[in-house]
């Protein structure tokens, strides 16, 4: 926890570019899909969003600390209503109501309210899914997030640590997720019951509901499980995007992706039962 309370700037770059670049390679090697295009001009809209997310949460930092520094000085929040907790525990604790509430949370509402799935839906554009979709965000997103994780530091009382801690997890376990990558099917549905696996997170890209409004975890999958939004679906037959906004020409241009969230609103289609 003292490595994370003062974590370098520069090992967290390394951890979001190495995360890429590893997760890039296996993408080479153990693909779920071969899919036919050029992976660098695929990856360059993701890149760019990417970039406005980093730079959106560096300028936003400091409310971050100046929080986390409110709360464990008046020991306000969750962690400090209990006391005498093994450091372990309270990490865990901590890692498991940020994940509620900066990230399952928020995203649940943005497929639930129009104006913000019209945000979200930059995301949910790209017909070829892989790591570099991880933080493929409109830069309104990253400000619905960002506060989202504001409102989980206070409520939860988490100190600056676990906080650099769950961004660090995050960050990895959303590139694993999106990762066009294949574990054995047995070894994803066991990693599914605690964490966040490719295939659970992978049915959530699906193009059509209920699958699309299924799966919202980030790192751990406990929450899918305990309010009832977890799917499975057989990841052979997934197609990525998303039905009302199939124009694979747009999902590569950055100047329509940031016009996204003002154009008109469409209802999604469900899966006809001869899909399932």
């Amino acid at each position: 926890m003292e490595y994370f309370e003062s974590i370098p700037t520069a090992h967290r770059s390394l951890i979001l570019v190495g995360g890429l670049s590893f997760f890039w390679i296996l993408e080479g090697n153990f693909s779920l899909f071969r899919f036919e295009y050029k992976k660098w001009k695929h990856a360059l809209p993701n890149l760019f969003f990417t970039l406005t997310t980093i730079l959106i949460n560096f300028l936003l930092a400091f409310l971050l600390l100046n929080t986390s520094d409110w709360v464990v000085n008046n020991e306000f929040g969750i962690l400090n209503l209990i006391s005498e907790l093994p450091v372990w525990l309270e990490v865990f604790i901590g890692l498991l109501l940020l994940d509620l509430i900066g990230a399952y949370t928020p995203h649940w509402l943005e497929h639930k309210l129009k104006p913000l799935w019209m945000i979200h839906l930059v995301h949910h554009s790209d017909h070829h899914v892989d790591t570099t979709t991880a933080n493929r965000h409109h830069p309104l997103e990253s400000f619905i997030r960002f506060g989202f994780t504001l409102l989980g530091v206070f409520l939860v009382g988490t100190n600056i640590g676990i906080i650099m801690l769950y961004q660090s997890i995050s960050l990895i376990s959303t590139q694993f997720s999106h990762a066009n990558i294949k574990l054995p099917k047995k070894i994803d549905l066991y990693l599914s019951y605690l964490f966040v696996s490719p295939d659970m997170h992978k049915t959530h890209h699906h193009y059509r509901l209920p699958y699309t409004d299924a799966n919202y975890g980030n790192i751990f999958s406990i929450w899918d499980r305990a309010f009832g939004t977890y799917l499975p679906f057989d990841r052979e037959k997934l197609i990525y995007g998303v039905d009302v906004f199939y124009d694979e020409e747009a999902n590569g241009q950055i100047k329509k992706l940031l016009k996204q969230p003002f154009q008109k609103y469409s209802k999604p289609t469900l899966t006809p039962k001869t899909e399932v």
